[in-house]
């Protein structure tokens, strides 16, 4: 039955050494000696012939408040923000000195994406949880208002969440993932970036 399953599973993203687990995003300190209290990435996804260059997921399973989930999103931006010198002596964000990842499009300078997945274990509803983070990590997220009636989202982070559940009903190329600031659920490379 479960090798079923696995027969019958819509195809995943990247190959195994596309995913690195609990990798630090230091605010202070070096990569090897992150300052204390940064930012912990759960899984980094590095999979460019699958269109996703760079994503970094947190996984939570609902016992956590919707307030400690979102101060790690403090820590992330503390970490996109922060400049060092790069090997040709000039500045750029610290992230862009390990991974590659697109230019912005149109001068619209946002960060790496981060895909927030809860699995429904504890008290805390799924659902209620994703509103909750959305609302308190507006200021990370929210562009502002243009003339010519679009959004500018330079220096936001894109905040994508789902559940296992619609991962499980959809895979990654179903409508399983709520940008937050969206009003519907897309597939994930809408999501991120669109």
């Amino acid at each position: 039955m479960a090798a079923q399953a696995c027969v019958d599973a819509s195809d995943g993203i990247g190959i195994i050494t596309s995913y690195v687990t609990e990798v630090a995003l230091p605010s202070t300190g070096t990569w090897k000696n992150p300052g204390v209290g940064c930012a912990w990435a759960d899984i980094v996804l590095i999979a460019p012939e699958a269109g996703l260059p760079l994503l970094f997921i947190e996984a939570g399973n609902c016992t956590e408040d919707a307030s400690v989930i979102a101060a790690k999103f403090d820590k992330y931006m503390r970490h996109y923000r922060r400049k060092v010198k790069d090997t040709d002596g000039l500045d750029k964000p610290m992230w862009r000195t390990r991974w590659s990842a697109p230019d912005p499009r149109w001068g619209d300078a946002s960060h790496p994406p981060v895909l927030l997945v809860f699995h429904q274990v504890g008290k805390r509803s799924a659902p209620k949880q994703m509103e909750r983070v959305a609302a308190l990590t507006r200021d990370h997220w929210q562009g502002r208002w243009a003339e010519g009636g679009f959004r500018i989202y330079e220096g936001k982070m894109p905040i994508v969440a789902t559940t296992l559940e619609l991962l499980r009903e959809h895979g990654p190329a179903g409508p399983a993932f709520w940008r937050f600031g969206r009003e519907d659920r897309q597939n994930l490379w809408d999501a991120r970036w669109n």
